[in-house]
């Protein structure tokens, strides 16, 4: 009975892996010394562990309440949704309003955690435990994240390589940002290839829409003033970096882009894209857009 009434200090929320008692139970050791192996034998009584989140409800408990968690209580799940091409900027506010966090320190956590300032995330809808800390929410976006990636990678190259990962991965940004359907992204890659091959500047608005500018309408003026390595009227080939998380559909287009002689393109008035080879062409196409909107 004194041991059941020993306070035990953790996380109010947990997460227990999938296993036998004695594997959770050692787990779990390495993350708190206050756990031992009694625990293991305690509950062999009472019953085996749930595995996934646990809602401990606060962060100093018994042993005999913590031992009784682990067998019943679940943690509430909450999905939060990340669309393509959105922003980490944004989506870290998202995340600290749906679950009352700390924008700084989720902020503070994605920078400490990952290299990647842009683009560590793969868009999905994820079903986050309530009172999950930043730290641990941080932790398990990137870890989900960072395994469809490297399968995705494994599948498409047979190997896993992070330089050359993140290349493709700004690639594909700019093709999030750009395309107006799945079907147009091999074809908006191709553009970007071969204006890079032609030694041109990729001119392309959607490199200005990072981090807070995600949903900012693109105007001369910001052209003009926009020093940052994503302003491609300025700097030639492709930014370091991603402009936004993307979806795989935007790497395997960064990956497998169509092969076209295409180097511009304008959105029409069915808010999908005229793609064209020639200047000439493409300088019709924008007088008719503008003209229709001037009426």
């Amino acid at each position: 009975m004194f041991y059941l009434n020993k306070p035990i200090q953790t996380p109010k929320v947990l997460y227990i892996q999938e296993g036998s008692i004695n594997k959770i139970i050692a787990h779990l050791r390495t993350q708190n010394e206050q756990i031992s192996k009694l625990d293991a034998f305690i509950l062999r009584v009472i019953g085996s562990p749930q595995s996934g989140w646990i809602n401990m409800g606060t962060r100093l408990n018994t042993k005999a309440d913590f031992l009784y968690k682990l067998t019943h209580a679940k943690a509430a799940l909450q999905d939060v949704t990340l669309i393509p091409g959105e922003t980490t900027y944004v989506f870290l506010r998202q995340l600290a309003t749906s679950l009352d966090l700390s924008i700084s320190k989720l902020e503070y956590e994605f920078y400490k955690q990952t290299p990647f300032k842009e683009g560590a995330f793969v868009p999905d809808t994820y079903s986050i435990p309530l009172g999950i800390s930043e730290k641990n929410l941080i932790k398990l976006l990137l870890k989900v994240s960072s395994s469809t990636m490297r399968s995705t990678s494994m599948k498409i190259f047979g190997t896993y390589n992070k330089t050359k990962w993140l290349h493709y991965l700004s690639i594909a940004s700019i093709i999030q940002k750009e395309s107006a359907n799945i079907e147009e992204m091999p074809i908006v890659s191709s553009v970007i290839y071969n204006r890079i091959k032609k030694g041109m500047r990729l001119q392309m608005d959607g490199t200005l829409n990072y981090g807070k500018y995600s949903h900012i309408k693109i105007t001369p003026r910001r052209i003009k003033e926009d020093k940052s390595i994503y302003n491609t009227y300025i700097h030639r080939g492709v930014p370091v970096l991603p402009i936004c998380n993307v979806s795989l559909d935007a790497i395997k287009a960064a990956i497998f882009p169509h092969k076209t002689d295409y180097l511009y393109f304008m959105k029409n008035k069915n808010n999908v894209h005229d793609f064209t080879c020639n200047y000439s062409t493409h300088l019709l196409n924008i007088r008719r857009v503008t003209k229709r909107n001037k009426n």
